[in-house]
């Protein structure tokens, strides 16, 4: 099974991963937004770093529930 195809499976099945998606997804919008702007104040820069931070954390929750899959399925 592809990561992708294991992805689109735990969307289906797992409220926790399906509302990790969508916050990723809607924070990458919201640093999207930052970067449109030609400068940034000290305050939005300190907002963007967070708002990355926060994504990355996402991330890195989705990943580990992703390799748990694995475990769990025994996939390589």
């Amino acid at each position: 099974m592809k990561e992708q195809e294991i992805v689109e499976t735990l969307k289906k099945e797992s409220e926790e991963f399906r509302r990790l998606v969508d916050e990723h997804h809607s924070l990458e919008g919201i640093l999207a937004d930052i970067d449109r702007k030609v400068y940034l104040t000290a305050e939005e820069e300190m907002e963007r770093k967070k708002v990355q931070k926060q994504k990355l954390a996402k991330k890195d929750k989705m990943a580990d529930i992703i390799r748990e899959y694995k475990k769990d399925h025994s996939i390589a």
